[in-house]
């Protein structure tokens, strides 16, 4: 795969497992430098010390164990970003989020009376609060200035659950949609400093061989997946991290595309179902 003349700067946040470890794996292998967020230090530490250690140059990333519910951390993870790229970065991907079905202190949450003021807090702050607080704090990084002709891109990731839900799914689901609203309102504020802000809106994106236990455990992309499984999409199969990829090389290289939301999600959002 050839790397690019110029090497972009990555930001990617929730880095460490799922779609974030993926991209800053692949962004890597196309000789981009990244800039690797995450709060689980054991996924991290087994992200840097398995696949990228061994494969990448010492110089070409740099993780940082951030809790993104502290704005002080966030700080200081900017900062080190800047001293790791050097006073530029091209793209900023806010894809931290807490997932899944909403979980109280005694477990799974069976009823929608039960979510709790914490949980909803916690993904408030996560999913929705944190993405501000890193844009607002990478703008020096991103804006245009004379010796800069394009600004840098902001991209958030968004989710189909934006826009469907099943139950037992508010926090995720209201913050989601909160990143589509944030996308286009920044996209107007930033205008005038030439950066960009999209939003990915991904499907099902199997993801379940990008952590640590998948690794030690040898799982594939494709294990536990059914036929049934990738004839629901009309694409003909589930979502990989490389079609994330492409939306975001797509993203941070189309300056016309602002405001926007791109949906990946094998046209399943768009297929009709009727009660059998």
């Amino acid at each position: 795969m050839p790397h690019p003349a110029t090497p972009l700067h990555f930001l990617i946040t929730g880095a460490g497992r799922g779609i974030g470890r993926g991209l800053s794996r692949l962004l890597l292998a196309k000789g981009h430098r990244v800039f690797l967020i995450d709060s689980n230090k054991t996924e991290l530490d087994h992200l840097v010390a398995t696949h990228l250690a061994p494969t990448f140059a010492k110089d070409a990333f740099q993780p940082s164990l951030t809790n993104l519910r502290n704005p002080d951390e966030i700080t200081s993870a900017v900062a080190q970003a800047q001293e790791f790229f050097g006073a530029h970065l091209d793209v900023l991907i806010n894809n931290a989020a807490l997932t899944g079905t909403v979980h109280g202190s005694g477990g799974a949450v069976t009823r929608f009376e039960d979510l709790s003021l914490a949980d909803w807090t916690a993904s408030l702050e996560t999913n929705l609060t944190a993405p501000l607080l890193l844009s607002q704090a990478c703008v020096p990084l991103l804006r245009k200035h004379p010796g800069r002709k394009n600004g840098g891109a902001i991209i958030h990731m968004s989710s189909t659950r934006a826009r469907q839900s099943e139950p037992l799914s508010e926090a995720y689901a209201a913050t989601k949609a909160g990143l589509v609203g944030l996308t286009h309102a920044m996209a107007s504020s930033l205008a005038e400093e030439g950066i960009t802000v999209n939003a990915i809106l991904p499907g099902w994106v199997n993801v379940m061989n990008e952590c640590k236990e998948a690794d030690e455990g040898g799982v594939g992309w494709e294990d536990g997946l059914s036929e049934e499984d990738h004839a629901w999409h009309f694409s003909g199969r589930v979502g990989k991290v490389e079609d994330v990829l492409g939306a975001v090389e797509f993203l941070a290289r189309e300056k016309f595309v602002n405001g926007a939301e791109i949906v990946l999600d094998g046209g399943v959002s768009r297929k009709m179902v009727y009660p059998e």
